[in-house]
């Protein structure tokens, strides 16, 4: 999973992994079967890979990029 993660996902290794193991513990039965496979926030500045980690995880489990709920919170850091 890790491997095919990389190929969209340049650096963030640590996300990667923490997301693939999260994964695997649901898809392996060792999680609760009435909670949610993940619950994942990833927060950093812009540019870093936050949002094709998702796109690509989502591709890896549901054969669409589409298959995810995105929250920009992005207009919440101007002072106003």
């Amino acid at each position: 999973m890790e491997s095919l993660l990389h190929e969209r996902v340049i650096g963030q290794n640590e996300a990667v992994v923490a997301v693939a193991n999260a994964v695997r513990r649901s898809r392996a039965g060792l999680s609760d079967p009435n909670r949610p496979s993940g619950s994942f926030m990833f927060l950093g500045p812009t540019g870093v890979g936050k949002t094709e980690l998702c796109k690509a995880l989502a591709e890896f489990l549901f054969d669409t990029e589409e298959a995810m709920v995105r929250i920009d919170m992005s207009e919440f850091m101007e002072k106003h």
